[in-house]
């Protein structure tokens, strides 16, 4: 028989989540209280959490007039959906491949994915930006999404899941006249899932946050991702407005909160199925 109270151990390990969790979230909750501050309120000697007066209209509505919030928000959702999109159509085949087929290259794959984990993207930034420049395609989505659109990460994740697949279900795609690519769309594709859920995080937290590169390819405001468009807006509009920065900062990452919210079940789930924990 089991004990359902608060013994002496749990209640450390809630106490160590908590104390965690509030200064994973400190720089988060201050952004939420500066947002609805007036400038008087911000500079003061007493630190409140709580705006003595709110302005959280006035410095949304200030934000939202300053700076285009709805391109960048657009541009946000259509650079991060094109590299996952693409991300995931590339690297599902090749996990697969690797996982599930037996060919001489598998163990050299292997080591090339291992290798291109530990290559940042400094590293190649130089001969990417003279590659889109010698083409004309900077200032463009095809700059911003491009260098993304293969991600080693995805299929190191994607492998670990596929392995973990009984392989009897493939045997049986494969008996019932099923080829490679097929056992793919309609087998493999409908139970990852849960990896595929897991790895949009990652992917969508990633670029959605990406200030540098951006930062190197794009001079336009038609192209301006959200984080490039903060910085702007932090440089010419805001200034010393902080109240109206931290409001501009708030509509840009409450899309990423909704979303992980929305998705934070099969992403604990995917975690825990790909293998990554053992």
């Amino acid at each position: 028989m089991t004990s359902t109270g608060f013994t002496p151990g749990r209640i450390l390990r809630l106490a160590i989540l908590i104390l965690g969790s509030l200064i994973f979230l400190a720089p988060y909750i201050f952004m939420i209280s500066t947002a609805g501050k007036a400038q008087d309120d911000i500079f003061t000697s007493a630190l409140k959490l709580i705006p003595t007066h709110f302005f959280y209209v006035e410095n949304i509505a200030k934000a939202l007039s300053k700076v285009s919030m709805g391109t960048l928000l657009f541009n946000g959702v259509l650079v991060c959906g094109l590299i996952f999109f693409f991300q995931v159509l590339i690297a599902i085949p090749c996990a697969y491949a690797m996982a599930k087929l037996k060919f001489p290259a598998a163990r050299v794959m292997m080591v090339l994915i291992m290798l291109g984990l530990l290559i940042p993207i400094h590293a190649t930034a130089l001969p990417l930006y003279v590659g889109f420049n010698n083409l004309s395609l900077l200032n463009s989505y095809t700059a911003l999404v491009a260098p993304f659109s293969i991600s080693v990460f995805a299929i190191f994740m994607f492998l670990q899941f596929f392995r973990a697949m009984p392989d009897d279900l493939i045997h049986a795609a494969r008996l019932d006249g099923m080829s490679e690519l097929g056992i793919v769309a309609r087998v493999i594709v409908p139970n990852a899932w849960p990896a595929v859920t897991a790895f949009a995080i990652f992917s969508v937290v990633a670029h959605w946050n990406d200030l540098y590169w951006p930062l190197i390819v794009i001079s336009k405001q038609d192209y301006f991702t959200p984080p490039l468009g903060l910085m702007y807006f932090r440089a010419a509009e805001a200034g010393d407005d902080y109240g109206a920065l931290m409001a501009a900062t708030l509509i840009i990452t409450l899309p990423l909160v909704a979303a992980f919210l929305l998705a934070q079940k099969r992403f604990v789930e995917g975690i825990t199925m790909t293998g990554l924990k053992g």
